[in-house]
């Protein structure tokens, strides 16, 4: 069976949540967007864990559960704070479990470290990534921790702030218990795979979902192809990194992330590392800090050159939502349009879902439905066949459809993207 999970998304009691990340349209956004399998997120809130109990309908000994016709994980993200080495380190983690069970003993030690009704994505003060990790595991063995957004500049392993240089670094002697990282939507597996302290560890993709929009949930997800469904399989293929059972990832391509590129939103500043380097990491406009991007971070790291390909890896895809490929063709610069809802729902109600239409669907069955703009670009994301201005310091990068080159994305239009030539 395929199984398209996205397991990193939150509840409406998390901070800069929608409202709408309840379990009846997360389902419902799911199955528009071709997913059926989603983490809960946010187990250690007591109001969303008691509505989970309340809804989540147990597999028997499966580790998993359903409800509206999509399986479930329980899984929580959590943030430790702490200081180590003269820095404060914040880091986020996120948690998989096979029961409320387990969940429960979890949530029952973590209630003495902080407060857990304060928000979805609780924060601990003091508790460092390994003393975590021992928590989690004293209590089950099946639990699996991954460090969320491996690389984003704030609250990561990886991150240019107050992250660390490599995982043992981070988790110590509980580095053991730690079986795959989340590249997040600044990084994508290429760039992972020029640290070869990262070999051994799985690379997973998910969304990070605050809404439950089928341009935010699912935007990165991992397709497991199981003979039988179950908490446990998809673990063991993870641990193992085993290809007959994890296909791939989707990611979107990492360039527009909102830290790909190093620079200073406030004065329309975003470098490449190289040029970043040159300026002292200071911003040439106003002479404060540059928030360093994730690019950047990896050319600090890496022990291996760009275009490195790891043998045997977890294969990826990158695509971007649907929603946001027509809203960009049409130059609709809106986070809601009427326009291009319709344009995405109309494709969607013709080919079942709108992975269906990013993966598969032909060009020619895309124009009966579409036209020719949109149904190119469709098949221009597909192909990896589109340029980007990158995303830098919160903001988000974009596509540029009109500057399209047959041999692949990476280029990117000089006119928007300040180097170092705009300022000396």
């Amino acid at each position: 069976m395929k199984i398209f999970a996205d397991f990193h998304i939150h509840s409406y009691l998390s901070r800069a949540t929608s409202k709408h990340m309840n379990l009846d349209e997360l389902s419902k956004n799911a199955k528009m967007k071709g997913l059926n399998l989603l983490g809960t997120g946010d187990f250690t809130h007591p109001n969303w864990m008691r509505e989970l109990k309340e809804k989540l309908e147990s597999l028997d000994d499966s580790g998993l559960f359903k409800y509206n016709d999509i399986y479930w994980m329980i899984t929580a993200e959590v943030s430790t704070v702490y200081e180590k080495k003269g820095k404060i380190r914040k880091i986020h983690h996120m948690i998989h479990v096979p029961s409320f069970d387990v969940a429960d003993q979890i949530v029952d030690i973590l209630s003495k470290k902080g407060d857990l009704s304060s928000d979805g994505r609780p924060l601990f003060n003091n508790l460092s990534s390994p003393e975590l990790v021992e928590i989690l595991m004293s209590v089950c063995d099946d639990t699996l921790i991954i460090p969320s957004h491996a690389w984003t500049t704030w609250w990561s392993l990886f991150g240019a702030f107050s992250g660390f240089d490599s995982i043992d670094e981070c988790y110590e002697d509980m580095t053991k218990h730690i079986y795959a990282i989340e590249t997040g939507l600044s990084s994508d597996p290429p760039m992972n795979w020029r640290l070869s302290k990262l070999d051994n560890f799985c690379l997973m993709s998910n969304s990070d979902a605050h809404s439950p929009w089928i341009w935010r949930l699912g935007r990165e997800f991992n397709v497991f192809d199981l003979k039988k469904i179950s908490y446990y399989e998809i673990i063991d293929a993870i641990k193992k990194k085993d290809r007959k059972r994890f296909l791939f990832t989707v990611e979107v391509p990492p360039e527009y992330g909102k830290y790909h590129y190093t620079g200073h939103r406030n004065c329309s500043v975003s470098l490449h590392p190289k040029d970043a380097i040159k300026f002292n990491n200071k911003c040439p406009k106003c002479g404060r800090k540059l928030t360093i991007g994730v690019l950047q971070r990896v050319e600090e790291l890496a022990d291996r050159p760009e275009g490195f390909v790891l043998k045997d890896a977890i294969p990826y895809k990158s695509l971007l939502p649907l929603y946001e490929i027509i809203s960009y063709v049409m130059e609709i610069d809106q986070l809601y349009s009427k326009k291009v809802l319709e344009e995405q729902d109309k494709l969607i109600a013709r080919f079942g879902n709108e992975l269906n239409v990013l993966l598969n669907v032909e060009r020619d069955e895309l124009l009966k439905v579409t036209n020719a703009k949109i149904a190119n670009a469709i098949i221009k994301i597909r192909e990896g066949k589109v340029n980007f201005i990158a995303g830098y310091d919160g903001v988000y990068g974009r596509p540029v459809f009109d500057l399209c080159k047959d041999e692949g994305r990476g280029e990117h239009n000089q006119k928007e993207v300040k180097n170092l030539d705009d300022f000396i």
